[in-house]
């Protein structure tokens, strides 16, 4: 090219050109040339001077090994990098697990008293969360002081109003006269609101315990057979399907205190059968753990007038059947303290369905 004559061919080109461009006014060039078998070559070019005469020296050389070479350590890189990779992605999944376990220990203690399981929360933590754990053992115990407070006045309460209040009912009961049967009608009256509200009173306080809980499947397994031993005059034939495991999370003797009433009110009005029902809420039915508990008899039922009536304290549809009138009623207060519900509807076999719903674990 641009008429430079060759004065020298190394053996290796066995006579066939190197196509590479020409050096031009450059002094020297690296570049890509395509060598005697059409394989890619190297190419470096250089001008020399040699007194009046200059020369263009071009040395050319495979890039096969060169390639390969290039290969090989991008594949070593790539190769280390992905061990360094995985190596810190394992170290921090470890430090993540073994830093958080404390927080998981926490978390297992915490949920074991609020099922009921533990009294208190395991305070052999790490120093950064032993105190939180002892924090929360002491307003696990401040709440505990309360509520037997709490207890011990709505009793005291009790028991001042009820001995006045049966002092005067006597007093009307030996006197005649329409003034004694008023004084001792007001005095029923007010005996059976007192009993309604320190009930709710006490079934309040119960309510703020922190950490209660109880298993449900014994306590109405107790029940059922109490009532069947009450109610076995009247052939009252009790039936029904209990899961094991479920929980309530509340008192025990709140629990008994609303499945009694709602079983002793299904046995007085049955006819022959009462079913018992309890499942737990699945997710799509209830927002948080819920659980259901239903009692149907095959009785006369209500209608939805007598219904709403039946939830009213001390309101008896039937006087002829001995009661206070405030079973129904303590249920629904009490139910909705627990933040559940009583809901009253008709039953498949006939009857009343009372239908509650209750927090669980």
């Amino acid at each position: 090219a641009n008429g430079e004559k060759i004065r020298f061919a190394s053996l290796s080109l066995v006579g066939d050109p190197l196509d590479v461009e020409p050096l031009g006014s450059a002094e020297n060039r690296s570049s890509f040339g395509t060598g005697p078998g059409n394989e890619e070559v190297r190419v470096r070019q250089q001008r020399i001077g040699l007194g009046s005469a200059e020369f263009i020296i071009t040395v050319a050389a495979e890039t096969a090994g060169f390639r390969a070479d290039v290969r090989d350590f991008a594949n070593q890189v790539v190769l280390t990098l992905v061990v360094i990779g995985a190596g810190l992605v394992g170290a921090v999944f470890l430090q993540v697990r073994v830093g958080l376990r404390p927080l998981v220990r926490l978390r297992t203690s915490l949920g074991e008293v609020r099922r009921g399981e533990a009294d208190e929360i395991d305070e052999n933590l790490p120093v950064e969360l032993a105190p939180l754990a002892v924090e929360l053992n002491a307003l696990i115990h401040s709440n505990r002081e309360i509520v037997e407070r709490s207890r011990t006045h709505v009793g005291n309460l009790a028991h001042g109003l009820k001995t006045p209040l049966s002092v005067i009912s006597n007093e009307a009961r030996t006197a005649a006269g329409p003034f004694a049967d008023k004084v001792g009608e007001q005095a029923e009256i007010m005996s059976t609101q007192i009993q309604h509200h320190l009930e709710r009173a006490r079934m309040a306080a119960q309510r703020r315990v922190i950490g209660v809980s109880c298993e449900v499947e014994p306590i109405l397994s107790r029940l059922t057979r109490a009532m069947s031993k009450i109610y076995r005059e009247r052939d009252v034939e009790l039936e029904g399907a209990m899961p094991d495991g479920l929980r309530f999370r509340g008192e025990q003797q709140d629990l008994e205190e609303l499945a009694g009433n709602l079983l002793d009110n299904a046995c007085k009005w049955a006819n022959s059968r009462v079913v018992v029902h309890v499942r737990q809420l699945q997710h799509g039915e209830a927002t948080r753990e819920l659980f259901e508990l239903a009692v149907e008899d095959d009785g006369p039922g209500l209608s939805q007038e007598e219904r709403r009536e039946a939830v009213k304290r001390g309101r008896r549809l039937d006087e002829t059947v001995p009661g206070t009138g405030l079973g129904l009623s303590i249920v629904a207060d009490l139910a909705g303290l627990y933040g559940g519900r009583l809901e009253l509807d008709r039953a498949e076999i006939g009857g009343l369905r009372a239908r509650l719903i209750l927090p669980s674990v």
